[in-house]
């Protein structure tokens, strides 16, 4: 008689909330064997997350915020209807949703910085992505990589081309942002189109055959409940014309959000500068507090047109910012690491000691090395905009020392801290968009590893094709 077959029982990473704490422990570890650094007290470590959250909050509300206004759309059938047309008449043509908005994600990082916005169009994306034969990780796949790939090859984005322009400035380096912006089309193109083939390449296994999927049975089972729900396998919702102009005001919204973080001014568009009687703040000047405030506004305007009740109207708010509450913590618990780093003074010991290692190399070494040493520092400082102002008045001055294009630095800065953020389970962007489509961060690291060795490879040659011709 045959021993009976033993299921083997396979490796599950953590939880998110568990990977990051243990991320943050070891940083504190670290700190107690670092000389130079203040050494981390036992304190800093139990109140890193609280104090990250405290530092996140403006986005940890505007995430609530967002789960009301997606409660009370969702409430009126218009997403459900909306969707369902798009894909019945899609049919057999899917997969063209995904190279359209990734470009179009991606027009936004490269162009204002679009990167924790995207998280706004998690769940729509992914209830798209599901109703049209694919799993959840499509729609991150499609979000992160679209709008990352554009933030790798910034060309205008303000938050990292002008402040490290305005950095260099102020230690007297002028920049062509010319070149700038030829370097980073590059850069953005072609992470953009390795994405886009990586991307539907797994799209396409999963919809001819879902056990192609390496997502987990929980984790599909997860998002198929929260998304399409175990009641609407069969329900068709009929496409009313009170459900086409919610969708139509839907939309607005969000063509509205996108308007308000776009810096105009930066680009001499002055026409939105009498804009400022809703919120204080003109568009373009708007930031999470104001966002918030408008997805309220509309999720009310939402309800009065589909004529909920007050109390609908409420209730679905409620219920679906309480949906939200898991990618709020996250994303706060994510930024405690970072806190961790610059209370302790670890960020800027990296910092200094990375561009140390620059000296006396040729233009190629320099280049693959400063691009590595970037990866490295954005792991610790996810902001571009604060590790370009910590940064470029070291690295920049360095290149010019050594014979080397200063505007050069500004992209190898992109290209790096673009790479790092699209994986980083320090940026609450990734650990926000994972928690909103269920999809657990191994599966991701394990989709998204071939895709980073790629783009490494493409950009690495790219760069230092420019440091060699320009």
């Amino acid at each position: 008689m045959g021993k009976p077959n033993k299921k083997k029982k396979s490796f599950t990473l953590p939880s998110a909330y568990t990977v990051l704490l243990i991320i943050t422990a070891i940083i504190a570890l670290a700190t107690q064997f670092i000389p130079g650094v203040t050494a981390a007290k036992f304190s800093d470590l139990v109140m890193a997350p609280i104090n990250g959250l405290n530092e996140a909050i403006e986005i940890a509300i505007f995430v609530l915020l967002i789960g009301g206004f997606l409660g009370v759309t969702a409430k009126t059938g218009a997403l459900d209807a909306g969707i369902g047309n798009v894909v019945a008449k899609l049919k057999g043509k899917e997969l063209i949703l995904i190279p359209v908005l990734m470009l179009i994600f991606s027009l936004g990082g490269t162009s204002f910085g679009m990167a924790e916005e995207t998280i706004a169009f998690a769940a729509l994306v992914t209830t798209t992505m599901i109703v049209a034969g694919f799993d959840p990780l499509v729609s991150v796949g499609t979000i992160i990589l679209g709008a990352g790939s554009g933030v790798l090859g910034s060309t205008v984005n303000p938050f990292l081309v002008s402040t490290s322009i305005g950095a260099l400035k102020g230690v007297g380096i002028e920049v062509n942002q010319i070149i700038v912006i030829g370097t980073g089309v590059a850069l953005w193109l072609s992470s953009l189109l390795i994405s886009i083939y990586f991307v539907m390449k797994y799209a396409k296994k999963v919809q001819k055959d879902k056990n192609a999927s390496i997502l987990s049975e929980r984790e599909i089972k997860e998002a198929h409940d929260a998304f399409i729900g175990n009641d609407k396998s069969e329900e068709v919702v009929e496409f009313t014309t009170k459900r086409r102009i919610v969708l139509g005001l839907f939309t607005l919204t969000f063509l509205v959000m996108v308007a308000a973080v776009i810096p105009w001014e930066e680009f001499g568009v002055t026409i939105f500068a009498s804009t400022s009687f809703l919120t204080g703040s003109s568009l373009g000047h708007w930031w999470f507090s104001e966002l918030g405030m408008w997805f309220v506004i509309m999720a009310i305007i939402i309800g009065v047109v589909y004529r909920m009740s007050e109390k609908d109207i409420v209730g679905s708010f409620m219920d679906g910012a309480a949906d939200m509450v898991g990618v709020a913590l996250v994303i706060g618990v994510s930024k405690g690491i970072s806190v961790m780093m610059s209370t302790t003074g670890l960020d800027n010991y990296v910092l200094n000691h990375a561009s140390s290692m620059l000296n006396g190399m040729s233009p190629i070494v320099f280049t693959i090395a400063a691009f590595l040493i970037y990866m490295v520092l954005s792991f610790f400082i996810p902001s571009t905009s604060g590790l370009a102002g910590l940064s470029m008045p070291i690295f920049g001055p360095l290149a010019v020392s050594l014979g080397f294009k200063a505007e050069l630095i500004i992209s190898i800065f992109s290209a790096g801290s673009g790479l790092v953020n699209l994986v980083t389970p320090t940026s609450g962007v990734i650990m926000g968009a994972l928690a909103i489509a269920k999809v657990d961060y191994a599966t991701w690291v394990k989709f998204v590893s071939k895709v980073l060795v790629a783009i490494f490879i493409s950009s690495s040659i790219i760069l230092c094709l420019a440091m060699m011709l320009v």
